[in-house]
Formats: structure tokens, sequence, C-alpha cells
């Protein structure tokens, strides 16, 4: 087996990860988990850095896409390109290929234009789209940028995200027919909102509701208004050590396990489902036409930006009536005039905002999801195992 491998290192949205060639890879795929141990310097348990190796200590940046021209049969379908993604532990050796990184699958389509992986754009073309099928989630999504003389161009200044700086190109990537993703339906449960019972302590069981909502990646949703009833979340949220707010996240992970299990999904799989707290924007957020504000968890740790396929199933789900989105959404709309049937939704985040679309058909199918995000190329050469 080679060691190094070829490799090309690239940020998309708040993400950074790995960019492999399948062929450059053994076939035998049960090879692959120590290759991508060694890649991430995982696993570091005692300090949780990765310093060994190229992670950066936290889950948005222990990423890996394995990326390959599309079968013969997903081409004549319009497919051009078929990806894996790899969410590397860090402090442990898991190797989780359940759930997709709406983030770096955002470069799927600039990588494979790179590497001469998919057919160039037509002569003159300003812009151009990638349809790539991801393995994980067996979705289709659409990666649109710029080009100049038939290479990716990243570096115009047309757009920002929160949580990196600067300005870069516009990418457009669109989840197409995103719901049911993992577990095939939109409201796995089959309602929009669900009772949860939870046991918090020996002597104490507390009551509360949660949407669970599968589109682009399953994701439960629960309120910060009802976990503050009985928890510090603000606390939590502002970084504190106190014992009360180190108790926020053993919860959230039983509630996420809870929903997991009402999902039909592992609930030892801590990348699947994500957990995502919500909360009605106060008077500064609606000036800012904010809808909904989220604070989203990681594999068990506070996002410091929403994951791109969070941010996508709560644009769907503030869509979809009834769910706890939905609630938030209408609420905050009705009070600052903004039309209830608005299909943008504007998401605060702990990073900044950020503007989530979604389309849906006359039968109240979800045939879209769309988001904005930028990519940069960091590094291109081998990387050792």
């Amino acid at each position: 087996m080679q060691n190094p491998i070829p490799a090309t290192f690239l940020r998309g949205g708040t993400s950074k990860g790995i960019f492999i060639h399948k062929d450059h890879l053994p076939s035998d795929r049960d090879e692959w988990p120590r290759i991508f141990l060694g890649i991430m310097g995982s696993p570091d348990k005692d300090h949780g850095r990765q310093l060994n190796g190229m992670g950066g200590g936290v889950s948005s940046l222990s990423k890996i896409c394995v990326v390959a021209p599309a079968s013969p049969e997903k081409q004549a379908q319009g497919i051009a390109i078929e990806y894996t993604f790899v969410q590397v532990g860090v402090r442990d050796s898991s190797i989780d290929y359940s759930g997709n990184c709406g983030n770096l699958s955002s470069m799927i389509g600039v990588f494979a234009r790179d590497e001469g992986m998919c057919p160039p754009p037509p002569p003159g073309a300003r812009h151009h789209t990638v349809r790539s099928f991801n393995t994980n989630t067996q979705k289709i999504i659409d990666t649109t940028f710029p080009v100049v003389d038939s290479v990716a161009a990243l570096d115009l200044p047309e757009a920002s995200i929160a949580g990196v700086p600067g300005k870069a190109s516009t990418i457009v990537m669109e989840f197409v027919r995103p719901a049911g993703a993992r577990t095939g339906k939109l409201l796995p449960s089959g309602v929009s909102v669900d009772q949860v019972e939870i046991s918090i302590s020996p002597n104490e069981t507390r009551h509360l509701r949660a949407s669970y909502v599968d589109a682009t990646n399953p994701t439960v949703f629960v309120t910060s208004a009802e976990l503050s009833e009985f928890l510090s979340f603000d606390e939590y949220v502002a970084g504190s050590s106190s014992a009360a707010a180190a108790r926020v996240s053993d919860v959230l992970e039983l509630i996420r396990q809870r929903g997991a299990e009402r999902m039909g999904l592992d609930p030892s799989a801590q990348a699947q489902p994500k957990i995502a707290v919500l909360s009605a924007p106060d008077k500064g957020d609606l000036e800012q036409d904010v809808d909904i504000v989220v604070h989203a968890l990681s594999m068990g740790v506070l996002h410091r930006a929403v994951p791109g396929t969070v941010g996508l199933c709560l644009g769907v789900a503030a869509n979809v009536h009834g769910t706890l989105a939905w609630e938030i959404a209408q609420k905050s709309r009705g009070t600052s005039g903004k039309s209830l049937n608005e299909p943008m939704v504007r998401i605060k985040h702990p990073s900044g905002l950020v503007d989530v679309g979604a389309e849906f058909g006359d039968d109240g199918t979800a045939k879209s999801a769309k988001m904005v995000r930028t990519g940069r190329r960091l590094m291109k050469g081998v990387v050792w195992w």
C-alpha cells in the first residue's frame, strides 16, 4: 500500500479535510480505517489535539472525502462523481460512514474538476455545475462554482460566510430530494413533534418535546426554552466550567440517543443523528431578519458554527408544518412582519448568520435544499499515515 498517499487539503465552508482519489486507496475497505486514523493522528486519547496527524482536535477538522468518477450506471443518470465522507474520531478510533458533511460537500465538484475526474465546462462558461452522488446517504448534490478558462476560481470577492474571515467565490450547494438521507423518511417517527422522557438522575424524570427530521442528515431538534427549565443551558453555551453546565452535555447526549432509537438509528454512533438546540431570536436578531437561533453539537461537542447539513436540515424543518423549527420561525416572522411562507430561512448560529433555502413540491415533498458556501485550496501533495 502506498505510504504516503497523494492527497489535497481543502477548506469547504467551516470545515477542513483531506480529499483522496479512491484509486489511491486499497480496494479492500477493511484496510481504510488504519490509514484514515494515521492521516488524522487519531486516537489522541490523552490530549485530543491530533498533533501527530492532519486533524485539528475537533470534529470539523477531522474529516476525509474519498472521491472517484461515477460508475457508468450513475453517469447514465447525469451524475459525474461519487464520494464517501469519513468522520474520524479525535480521542478514539471511531471511523464513521453513517452521514455526510455539507461543508466539505461544497468542494467535491472543485476537487473533481482539479483532478480531471469530470468533463470540463463548455468553452467560455463562467460557471460550472458538477453533479455528485454521496454514497453515505445515497443522495445527489449539485455544486455550482465560477470558472476561468475551465479552472475553478475560488478567490473572487463575492461572498462571505460566518466563521470564515474575508470573502471568496460563491459556491451554491443544492441537495436534490434531501429527505430521508438515512431513514428514508423526512419525519422518521411519523409526526412533527414527539414527546421524550429522560431520566436525568435516579430520582428525576423529565419530559420535553423533540422534532426528528431527516433531510441531508438526520437531526434531533429540541428547544432551549424547555431545556432551561431544568438545565443551565445558557451557562453551557457561555462555556462555564460549573458542574451544572457540564451536566448539560450528558443530558443532550441522552436526548440524542433517545432520538436515534426513535429514528431507527444506532444510538451508539455519535456522528448520527446530530442534535441541535433551537431558540427564538431576540429583538436585535429580529432587526437582522433572523428567523431562528441554533446551537448544534457534533460528536458531543458544541459546534462553533452550524454544521452544513444541520443548517440545511433546519432550513427544511422550518418549512414543515408543526415542527419545533416551524413554530419558532412562524412566531418570529409574525413579530417582524416577514412573510410566513418565505422559503428562505435566516439562521443565527454562534459564528454569525446563514441563509438556507428549501423548495417543496405541491404534494409537500422536499424537492431541494440550498446553501451558499465558500472554499479554498490549502495544500496539494502527499500525506503520510
